[in-house]
């Protein structure tokens, strides 16, 4: 099957490009992807319960609900939404070639399209604790700035787990909401610049726990009460309570189906051309936490969607217009 223009990616990010692609008549298939990264399609949209941050809902909506919303609009102009995973590519040429899950030999055959964007989000890293199934989105999270406001954490203990600048950052940023803070690190140091750490351990509501590893998580059955401390020198348990934990240990950018064949950063993020959604293949254009290391926000993965789509166009109109020249000879 041939496109004009493929989208990898259901999150806020794939959508917005597939909204601002089927508006501009270029027929786009999206790719949503079967429980690609251990997500569901949507991305990590999907693991968040309460969404207050999106503009538009002022009485909050749920990420799931959101997810919903987005597809709906999505195929409401056009959009062919396909539930499966491409888990290879060859972009060394144009046509650029896909290939779905279970099909990945070049004697299969791929998907082709003239533009292609990647907006396949990053995973938030997780430790695989006792209890995390049960209590992730019932007091378990990855991203503070998304979830810390929600009623079940104000005014309550949480931990962060992590060392590095963002479990300093999200530490910090909880201290709005929460009676008190806790930082487990695993380490007798934090990996976070100077300025971070100083900031968060001399915070009057923020208590480090050195060399001290979360190994289980309990609760009620319906919300998390507790959690399992772990001495790292004497292997001494007890328990801490808190309503909330936050994991901040890190993003996995989902790249690895591209095979290398887009310049990445030092941390595995697509690089794309400052201000642009350009990568550095012709034709080829990134959008949403793929991309984004900073931010990581619906809203901001959302702008970045859109750019990924008005960058695509002009692209393909620019594509349209050489080779008509070279048809008519002025080429």
């Amino acid at each position: 099957m041939h496109s004009k223009v493929i989208i990898v990616g259901s999150g806020p990010a794939g959508h917005t490009a597939a909204i601002y692609a089927a508006r501009a008549n270029l027929e786009p298939v999206l790719f949503e992807g079967m429980m690609a990264g251990g997500v569901a399609p949507g991305g990590q949209l999907t693991t968040t319960t309460e969404v207050e941050n999106f503009p538009g809902f002022p009485e909050g909506i749920t990420g799931m609900e959101l997810t919903d919303k987005l597809r709906e609009q999505s195929e409401r102009f056009g959009t062919e939404i396909i539930t499966e995973t491409i888990t290879r590519v060859d972009l060394s040429s144009r046509p650029f070639k896909l290939w779905r899950e279970g099909a990945e030999t070049d004697a299969d055959e791929p998907d082709t399209c003239d533009a292609l964007i990647v907006a396949t989000g990053a995973t938030a890293k997780r430790l695989g604790i006792a209890g995390e199934d049960q209590y992730w989105q019932r007091g378990m999270s990855a991203c503070a700035v998304c979830d810390g406001a929600a009623p079940i954490f104000r005014n309550k203990p949480l931990v962060v787990i992590g060392g590095g600048d963002s479990a300093c950052e999200e530490a910090t940023f909880l201290t709005k909401y929460a009676s008190h803070v806790y930082i487990a690190v695993r380490r007798d140091a934090f990996r976070a610049s100077q300025i971070m750490a100083r900031r968060a351990i001399n915070h009057p509501k923020i208590t480090v726990l050195w060399n001290t590893h979360v190994i289980e998580a309990k609760g009620n059955g319906s919300a998390l009460t507790h959690v399992v401390l772990q001495d790292a020198n004497t292997k001494e348990t007890r328990d801490l309570d808190v309503s909330g934990l936050f994991y901040a240990i890190g993003h996995t950018p989902n790249t690895a189906f591209l095979g290398g064949q887009l310049e990445t950063d030092e941390t595995g993020y697509l690089v794309v051309k400052p201000g642009l959604s350009l990568t550095n293949v012709a034709g080829v254009f990134a959008a949403g936490d793929v991309q984004d290391k900073t931010y990581r926000q619906a809203i901001t993965a959302a702008g970045s969607g859109c750019m990924a789509a008005l960058d695509a166009e002009k692209y393909l109109e620019n594509l349209a217009a050489e080779e008509h020249e070279r048809a008519s000879g002025k080429l």
